[in-house]
């Protein structure tokens, strides 16, 4: 990666050798401006206001404007001798954890590599010894004719440097908040855990620019002539927040159907009652309609009623007959059986006696 600055680290009396490089890119699709009368392109022109002819680059240099229109010309070598430490040197101010920083306060980042070999040892012991303390270096550079804020820290075997607003770019947010007094209710707070709990976490490595990937296909299928076909608008709501429960409510649902949970298709549970919303799976059931009696089908089994309590009593009845004839019969039976055993016994007895 190309440097876009050279200069030192100082950490304390250790003075860094590094380069400075971009630790991002920009991927956005840069369009051109035209005529659009003939498709000609439209180009600026740098152009003197004083004798209206167009000045190349070299001719061009730098001024600070009064307030009276004056114009006070600055150049390269005017800078370079101001009496700053940091005209070519990251000097660290300071060691504090990293949650001190606003993030509002980030800027563009950058990657420090270790320039030349000599360099190596100092750079490796302040990289392990970030890593150690659990936090950030506070430094001050300058870079692009200013004075900037950096804060430095580690990522993976790095230092990376993120530039910082100054505490007195950052505005304040006056204005910004809603207006009144705005009471939310604990219904609603817990329907909100419950929807950042399903949407859960994310690969970070896994978002990607969708609206990058659209305008590719729009450019490629005008330069290969095809007709573009416009998108369906989906409904977005407008902003419109009717009813913010079931609107939570609808949110989880959708949340969980996206990440394929069981239950997700049942919606609207519980609406309406202001009360606590149960936002737990739903069990899906078969035949759900068919299960349920219709207003004729519970007239015709009113009707159907007595009818069938009478054969209820019929059958009973028929029960207790037939129980009964069973018993008789199994009693008869049993005298039988007990009376043939006792004429058997007593004849046998009569034979002994005779003999």
């Amino acid at each position: 990666m190309r440097s876009i600055w050279n200069g030192a680290i100082s950490f304390g009396l250790v003075s860094i050798p590094i380069k400075l490089v971009n630790a991002t890119e920009n991927h956005s699709i840069h369009f051109r401006q035209i005529h659009l009368a003939d498709g000609g392109r439209i180009r600026y022109r740098k152009v003197c206001e004083l004798d209206e002819e167009e000045v190349a680059g070299g001719e061009i240099g730098k001024a600070y404007e009064d307030a009276d229109g004056t114009m006070i010309p600055i150049t390269d070598e005017d800078l370079a001798q101001l009496p700053l430490p940091t005209a070519k040197t990251i000097e660290i101010v300071a060691f504090v954890p990293a949650d001190q920083i606003d993030p509002l306060q980030m800027d563009a980042a950058y990657y420090l590599s270790a320039n030349g070999v000599p360099a190596a040892k100092p750079y490796t012991l302040l990289r392990e010894a970030l890593k150690r303390s659990n936090k950030v270096a506070v430094a001050k550079y300058a870079l692009r004719g200013r004075e900037r804020l950096g804060m430095l820290r580690v990522v993976d075997d790095v230092i990376a440097m993120h530039g910082l607003l100054w505490p007195d770019e950052i505005r304040a947010p006056e204005g910004v908040a809603p207006e009144g007094d705005v009471t939310v209710r604990d219904a609603e707070l817990d329907l909100a855990d419950a929807l950042m709990d399903t949407l859960g976490e994310v690969d970070m490595d896994s978002l990607h620019d969708d609206y990058r990937e659209a305008v590719e296909e729009l450019i490629a299928a005008k330069a290969s002539g095809e007709t573009v076909r416009p998108a369906e608008s989906g409904d977005a709501g407008g902003g419109k927040v009717i009813d913010l429960i079931a609107a939570l409510e609808n949110s989880v649902q959708a949340a969980k159907k996206s990440r394929g949970e069981e239950g997700a298709g049942a919606e609207g549970e519980g609406e309406g009652d202001g009360g606590m919303a149960d936002v737990h799976p739903i069990k899906k059931t078969s035949g759900k309609s068919s299960s349920q009696p219709t207003k004729k089908s519970t007239a015709a089994a009113k009707k159907s009623t007595p009818k069938s309590t009478g054969a209820k009593k019929s059958t009973s009845t028929t029960k207790k007959a037939t129980a009964k004839k069973t018993t008789k019969t199994a009693a008869k039976k049993q005298t039988s059986s007990s009376g043939g055993s006792g004429a058997k016994k007593t004849a046998s007895s009569r034979k002994r006696t005779s003999a």
